[in-house]
C-alpha cells in the first residue's frame, strides 16, 4: 500500500497498540498532525501547555500503565523543550518514544528557521536516537525504536524525521523490512549453580535484607512477597521503588539513604547478607560507598551490566531482570525464622519521625497521613521534587498504595503536574493525587489548562512554606542561616490563579480546614488545588549529610 511518511508513523503507532499521544503541533509537523486528525478514532492526542509538560505526561502515562509513552513535537524549540522530560525518563529508566519533525533535508545545516540538531542535543539523555532523512529507513527505524525503548533496561528513544519525509510516499507492506538496528534482548548469565550458591548465602544468613530499586518490575511483586515470607526477611528500598510491595507491609522498613528511615539505614548497616534488586546504589543511597552495608555480603541483580560496581563494590553480580531472578531463586530458598533479627526490626521501627515544631499550621506528616486516610488503596500518588517529595515517601507509610510516581534520578522540579495528567489519562478510573511544593508548582502550574480542558479530577496538594524548602533546610544546617536565593518573597494566590484556569481552589491553614478541603475536592469532576500553609522551619528528617553514613544521621 502507498503511504506517506506521516501516515506510516500513525500506522506504526497503531500497530504497536499505542492509543494515546501527548504533544504540541508546529509548522514542520503539519503533515503528521494532519494524519493524526484523520485517525482520531484510533489515537487520542492530548495537547499540553508546552512540550516539556507533554514529555512529563508521557512519562507519567508510562509509569502508571506499564505501556510506552509517546510524545510528538515540532522542530527547533518544540524539540528542545522535550530535553528535560527525556532526561528525567532516562535517569529513571522509563520507556518513551519521542517523534520530532525537523526542517526538510535540503535545509539541514543551513541555519533554517527552527532548525535544530536534536539528535545531537539529546544523545546524552536518550537510550538511543535516530535521524531519518530517507523514507525508506522509516519503517525499520520505528519498529526498532519500540524495541529499544522497551527491551533490556528501558529508556527514552527519539526519532527525528525531516519534514519532506513526512510528505514523501512509500510502498509499505507490514513486516517486510530490514531492521535498522535490532533491539537487543539481554542475555541472562545466571545458572542453576549460581542460583543455589546465592540461595545458600541467604539461607545461612542471620541478618539478611533485601534492597529494592526502581529497576524491579511490578510483575515480580507477588514472587517477591513470597520470598520475603519464606525467608523471613525484611526489605528496604530506594525512593524509586516506594510502594512496590505496599507501604503497610510489616516487612517494609522504608527508604534507604539521605532521608531514609532509621530502621532502613540501620538494617543495611547491620545486615550480613544483602540482596540488591534493580538498583545502582546512587549517591543519595550510598552516601559513603565504602561504609554502605559494610558488614554484608552484597549480591546485586540488574539487567544493566553498567550498574555493577559503579558506586558500590559488590561480591556477586547477576545480569538478569530482577523480577525474573526472584521467580527463579524462590525454589532454592528455605523456610526460615529470624526471631532475633525480627525483634531488632521492631525496635528500630519505633524510631518514627513526626514533627514537634511549635506551630499552629498543619505539620507535613499530618497532611500526608490525612490524605492517605481519605483516599482509597488504588490511589496513584505523583510528586514534584523537594521536601514535599520526601515527606510523601516517608509518611505514605500507612497506606497500601502500589503507585508512587516521582522523579528520582534527575530530581526534576516541575515534573509533577504533567506526570499526574499522564497518569490520570492512563488510569481514568483511579484517583490521582499530585503532591507538590509552592516552588516546584510554579514550574508546572501552566498545565492546569490541560487538566481543565480534559476535565481531569486530579487533586493537587500544594505544601506552601514560601521558601525553596530543601535548600533552605541545608542553608539552615550548614550555612549558618545565610538564606541565599531561597526566600523568593512571592505573593502568588494559588486559589485565585487556579480559579483563573477553571480549577476548584481551596486554602487550608489548619488541619481541620485541610480535611474539609480534601473532602470537598474529592467530590469534584475536574481538577482541584488545595494550598496548605506549612511552617518554613519544618525539616525532612532523618537526614544524612552528603558523603556521610548512618553514624552521621541527624534524627531531630
Amino acid at each position: 500500500m502507498e503511504l506517506t511518511g506521516a501516515q506510516l508513523i500513525i500506522r506504526k503507532l497503531t500497530e504497536h497498540k499505542v492509543n494515546t499521544v501527548f504533544g504540541y503541533p508546529g509548522g514542520t509537523a503539519l503533515d503528521l498532525f494532519d494524519d493524526l486528525y484523520k485517525h482520531s478514532d484510533q489515537l487520542t492526542h492530548i495537547l499540553t501547555a508546552d512540550e516539556c509538560g507533554a514529555a512529563h505526561a508521557a512519562d507519567g502515562y508510562s509509569r502508571s500503565t506499564g505501556d510506552i509513552g509517546v510524545v510528538f513535537a515540532t522542530s527547533g524549540p518544540g524539540a528542545t523543550n522535550l530535553i528535560t522530560g527525556l532526561a528525567t525518563a532516562f535517569m529513571d529508566s522509563v520507556p518513551l518514544l519521542a517523534i520530532t519533525v525537523n526542517v526538510s533535508k535540503n535545509l539541514i545545516g543551513h541555519d533554517a528557521f527552527q532548525e535544530i540538531y536534536i539528535t545531537g542535543a539529546t544523545m546524552p539523555v536518550t537510550k538511543h536516537n535516530y535521524f531519518v532523512d530517507d523514507i525508506g529507513k522509516l519503517p525499520g527505524v520505528l519498529d526498532d525504536a519500540f524495541k529499544v525503548a522497551q527491551s533490556g533496561r528501558p529508556g527514552p528513544v527519539l526519532v527525528d524525521v525531516t519534514k519532506d519525509v513526512t510528505a514523501a510516499g512509500i510502498d509499505y507492506s507490514p513486516g517486510e523490512y530490514i531492521p535498522h538496528q535490532a533491539g537487543r534482548k539481554v542475555q541472562t548469565k545466571v545458572t542453576r549453580n549460581e542460583l543455589q550458591a546465592i540461595a545458600d548465602k541467604i539461607n545461612a544468613a542471620k541478618k539478611p535484607v533485601i534492597f529494592l530499586g526502581g529497576g524491579f518490575a511490578a510483575r515480580g511483586r507477588q514472587p517477591l512477597i513470597e520470598l520475603l515470607n519464606k525467608a523471613d526477611i525484611p526489605i528496604t528500598h530506594t525512593i524509586m521503588a516506594a510502594g512496590m510491595i505496599g507501604f503497610d507491609n510489616p516487612r517494609n522498613l522504608g527508604i534507604v539513604g539521605m532521608h531514609g528511615s532509621v530502621a532502613a539505614n540501620t538494617t543495611m548497616d547491620e545486615a550480613d547478607v544483602m540482596l540488591a534488586l534493580g538498583t545502582r546504589f546512587s549517591d543519595r543511597v550510598a552516601l559513603d560507598p565504602d561504609k554502605f552495608a559494610k558488614n554484608a555480603v552484597k549480591i546485586q541483580v540488574d539487567i544493566d551490566e553498567s550498574a555493577f560496581n559503579k558506586n558500590v563494590q559488590v561480591d556477586h553480580m547477576v545480569v538478569d531482570d530482577a523480577a525474573d531472578f526472584v521467580r527463579k531463586l524462590l525454589p532454592f530458598i528455605e523456610e526460615k525464622h529470624h526471631d532475633a533479627w525480627n525483634e531488632r526490626m521492631l525496635q528500630l521501627k519505633k524510631h518514627g519521625i513526626t514533627s514537634d515544631l511549635d506551630t499552629p499550621l498543619p505539620h507535613p506528616d499530618e497532611v500526608i497521613r490525612d490524605t492517605c486516610a481519605m483516599a482509597d488503596k488504588d490511589t496513584i500518588y505523583v510528586t514534584d521534587v523537594g521536601q514535599h517529595q520526601m515527606w510523601a515517601a516517608q509518611f505514605l507509610g500507612d497506606h497500601n498504595t502500589y503507585k508512587f510516581i516521582t522523579s528520582g534520578g534527575l530530581g526534576t522540579m516541575g515534573f509533577g503536574y504533567g506526570a499526574a495528567i499522564g497518569a490520570q489519562i492512563g488510569n481514568p478510573d483511579k484517583r490521582v493525587i499530585h503532591i507538590t511544593g509552592d516552588v516546584s508548582f510554579h514550574m508546572c502550574l501552566n498545565e492546569a489548562c490541560t487538566a481543565v480542558s480534559h476535565d481531569l479530577p486530579i487533586i493537587t496538594v500544594i505544601m506552601n512554606n514560601s521558601v525553596l524548602g530543601m535548600v533552605y533546610q541545608w542553608q539552615t544546617i550548614f550555612k549558618d542561616k545565610r538564606y541565599s536565593a531561597t526566600d523568593p518573597g512571592r505573593k502568588t494566590d494559588f486559589v485565585k490563579v487556579g480559579e483563573g484556569f477553571g480549577v476548584h481552589g481551596y486554602r487550608a491553614e489548619t488541619r481541620s480546614e485541610y480535611i474539609e478541603a480534601l473532602k470537598s475536592a474529592m467530590k469534584n469532576s475536574g481538577p482541584s488545588w488545595i494550598e496548605v500553609k506549612i511552617d518554613r522551619n519544618e525539616k525532612v528528617l532523618p537526614f544524612i549529610p552528603g558523603g556521610g553514613s548512618t553514624e552521621d544521621m541527624i534524627i531531630g
